[in-house]
């Protein structure tokens, strides 16, 4: 028997009204490296890692905001709807999910068109929303699509597109697929009209956009690591039998291979945007501010 005995002291009790409690969201942490960054910094930085430089998702409203110039974003074609041709249904209705996910997105469909400025010049410019059925390509995106090159034409001004897509629309069936020819006749005749065209592939940007407009552009761009293919790996692989190699399909692989002109990281592509279209519109370069005088003397 031990000549001493400790004895315990009762953990004091933390009332509820002394508890702390962290806001919810307040945090971000990376997928990549686990760095865990205030939201806040973590937005402002375009949700790209401050450590490892891994782009996260982007939501369509903070990307819109972030490659245009400010206040110069003019929307189109809202009263474009999705119908339901087949009266598709699976696990639940087309049209249900297209009404479930207006009230989660809002009414763009998967893709909103119009108008806007990056730096100084117009363009007629597209976001795909990836949030709305996986930025899933159907008659309404093919459209819209269609009308970003047709304004582009008749204004002569350049067209820019930002893709990220799971590929054409199944629900849609064939006419989903027709979207693929449609846009890229319109593209050829943008193209016919020396009319500059730059496509910026995002993560993901698979599927029928992937096998047409979006690897039609006069210059085609990457942000890094971003999944650029017509089927997943996980589909060619067991297609050809064969293991594929390290990083197939990311965009350093297809820059590798001649598939990409350029890959560009989030926090600088607006500034390159604007670069690449003043050199493809034949504008001139801004004026740069002159640096103060050295002291003499």
């Amino acid at each position: 028997m031990a000549w001493w005995r400790r004895k315990k002291q009762p953990l004091e009790q933390t009332s509820e009204s002394n508890k702390v409690s962290v806001p919810r969201g307040l945090w971000t942490k990376c997928d990549a490296c686990g760095e865990i960054t205030y939201t806040a910094e973590f937005v402002q930085n375009l949700r790209v890692c401050p450590v490892c430089s891994h782009h996260h998702v982007m939501p369509t409203k903070e990307r819109i905001a972030a490659m245009l110039d400010p206040e110069s974003w003019q929307p189109l074609d809202l009263e474009l709807r999705s119908g339901d041709p087949l009266g598709f249904r699976d696990q639940a209705a087309y049209s249900d999910r297209v009404a479930k996910a207006d009230r989660s997105v809002g009414p763009t469909d998967a893709f909103t068109a119009g108008f806007g400025r990056i730096d100084g010049l117009d363009v007629s410019a597209g976001f795909f929303v990836f949030e709305y059925m996986g930025g899933s390509m159907g008659s309404v995106v093919g459209e819209k699509v269609t009308r970003v090159f047709e304004r582009a034409l008749e204004r002569k001004i350049p067209a820019v597109i930002f893709s990220a897509s799971g590929g054409a629309r199944m629900q849609e069936g064939i006419l989903s697929l027709m979207q693929m020819a449609k846009t890229s006749a319109a593209r050829g005749r943008l193209r016919a009209a020396g009319i500059p065209y730059i496509s910026v592939c995002l993560h993901p940007t698979t599927g029928g956009v992937a096998a047409s407009f979006a690897m039609l552009g006069d210059v085609i761009l990457a942000e890094p690591r971003a999944l650029v293919g017509f089927a997943g790996p996980r589909v060619v692989q067991q297609t050809i039998g064969q293991e594929l190699p390290p990083g197939f399909q990311r965009a350093e692989f297809l820059l590798d291979h001649g598939m990409l002109d350029r890959i560009v990281g989030r926090l600088e592509l607006r500034e390159q945007l604007g670069l690449m279209l003043r050199l493809l519109a034949g504008a001139p370069a801004k004026a740069v501010a002159a640096l103060p005088a050295a002291p003499t003397g």
